[in-house]
């Protein structure tokens, strides 16, 4: 495996610094000692806070519609695709709860900010409505698609918010229980007549 170059080291550094720490408090400074590079070989690589930020958000739309594609083919099916969504509170449970989820901590403080990214960073809650507005549709709720799809997305925040607040793992388990409930509910799913 080749080594990452010192850019992506860069922008992965600051991701993960944006994501514990938020975009306004993490520093150049911060960035290149997490890094281990010098402020001037920082420099070279970005000329603003913001265009690092540009790199980060591309970045995280990369991984999330890589995400995607894998899980339309790792569920066999519609709702087994659903279920890989629904599940990341539990795969992310640590995190979530240390600092919610890194697209929506990112997008309200840009939101509170009035920043220009912010537009782009919502863009990634796009690719999550579109895809799951499409299992919707296969699963026939064609007319209700884009409503499930942002129900959803919703609740799935609105957990990994909570979580974040309170830190109650069994929060999250109780969560998704009821998540899975009003899914197959909304989709007319019987697990005896699968």
């Amino acid at each position: 495996m080749a080594s990452k170059s010192t850019r992506d080291r860069i922008v992965e550094e600051a991701d993960a610094l944006f994501y514990r720490v938020g975009f306004e408090a993490t520093s150049f400074h911060a960035i290149a000692s997490g890094v281990g590079i010098s402020r001037g070989n920082f420099y070279h690589h970005f000329k603003s806070k913001d265009a690092i930020l540009d790199a980060v958000i591309a970045c995280r739309a990369e991984a999330t519609r890589e995400m995607l594609a894998r899980w339309e083919t790792e569920g066999r099916g519609a709702r087994e695709q659903l279920l890989c969504f629904i599940h990341i509170l539990v795969a992310n449970r640590a995190d979530i709860m240390g600092h919610g989820c890194p697209v929506g901590t990112l997008t309200n403080e840009l939101a509170k900010a009035d920043h220009p990214a912010r537009e782009s960073a919502a863009d990634i809650f796009a690719l999550f409505r579109e895809w799951l507005a499409q299992r919707f549709e296969v699963l026939g709720a064609k007319d209700r698609a884009d409503e499930y799809a942002l129900h959803l997305l919703a609740w799935s925040q609105g957990v990994a918010t909570l979580a974040a607040a309170f830190r109650d793992e069994f929060f999250i388990d109780r969560e998704i229980a009821a998540i899975t409930a009003w899914l197959d509910k909304a989709i007319g799913f019987s697990p005896y007549s699968h």
